[in-house]
């Protein structure tokens, strides 16, 4: 990414929390220099103030990107310090739930370049996945640029139209939870037929972890993947049989779980 254009007008973070802290440290590893970052945050981390950034200062005229890392509930107090970089020269990226586009336009106006983009916590680790979608203002290298920010902390996809934004937040933005939740059930059904708890929850957690590992390193789809590991009559088909059923298996299970979550977000959303 060139960081030059950046680094001569400055970008603002806005909230720097676990997931601004995040994008932070990928950014300075890339070479962007600390005094070019702005971080508005009402209590900043100490490892954020030990970086050389910018904290709680007055910010640049013109800055090149606001990425915006608040809570949706401190976004009404937070963005109206920064109205008067609305208007076309500063390109505002925001990473917050469940706000809209059209939210953003009519504090920041409809001429704004704007990207909303939607993290998973796996980001914390650099191993997220970002989904983006810019307005009309927003140009293709606008865009770009954004997704070469996000990727500081893991993939990034662009999606057709914002309306799919809640889709993601089913299967991207609150799926971590699903695979957490997977973990501890498999590590329980493994006490239940005689594991030691530690034991079965260090399988459970490697087992998890090394078959997402192995899903994206592999040129094979999942399906695929699924039918390597599964012999003939042999012990994975028999429990196959029973998640894959179709009234009371997986694929019943996630797509509703996923539907549930789709639609509360575009509760959310409508305020």
């Amino acid at each position: 990414m060139d960081m030059s254009d950046i680094a001569r007008r400055g970008l603002v973070l806005l909230g720097c929390g676990k997931m601004g802290s995040a994008m932070l440290a990928g950014w300075l590893d890339g070479g962007l220099p600390a005094a070019s970052v702005w971080v508005i945050d009402p209590m900043p981390s100490d490892w954020v103030r030990a970086q050389g950034v910018n904290v709680n200062t007055p910010l640049p005229t013109a800055p090149a990107i606001v990425l915006i890392a608040v809570k949706p509930q401190m976004m009404g107090e937070a963005l109206p310090i920064l109205v008067a970089l609305g208007g076309g020269g500063t390109l505002f990226v925001s990473v917050a739930a469940g706000t809209s586009i059209a939210s953003f336009e009519h504090i920041l106006g409809a001429g704004t370049p704007i990207v909303r983009a939607m993290p998973n916590t796996p980001a914390a680790i650099g191993r997220g996945i970002t989904a983006l979608i810019g307005n009309t203002a927003a140009t293709e290298n606008d865009v770009t640029l954004a997704q070469e920010l996000l990727a500081a902390v893991g993939q990034t996809v662009l999606l057709e139209s914002e309306e799919q934004m809640d889709a993601v937040t089913g299967v991207s933005g609150s799926g971590p939870a699903y695979v957490f939740h997977l973990i501890e059930a498999l590590a329980a059904a493994g006490e239940r037929q005689g594991l030691p708890a530690d034991v079965s929850m260090q399988l459970a957690t490697a087992t998890v972890a090394g078959a997402g590992a192995l899903a994206e390193a592999a040129e094979e789809d999942p399906a695929q993947l699924r039918v390597n590991v599964t012999s003939p009559n042999g012990t994975t088909q028999a429990a196959l049989e029973i998640l894959m059923d179709g009234a009371t298996g997986f694929p019943g299970l996630l797509n509703r779980a996923v539907a549930a979550a789709t639609n509360r977000s575009k509760e959310l959303s409508r305020g």
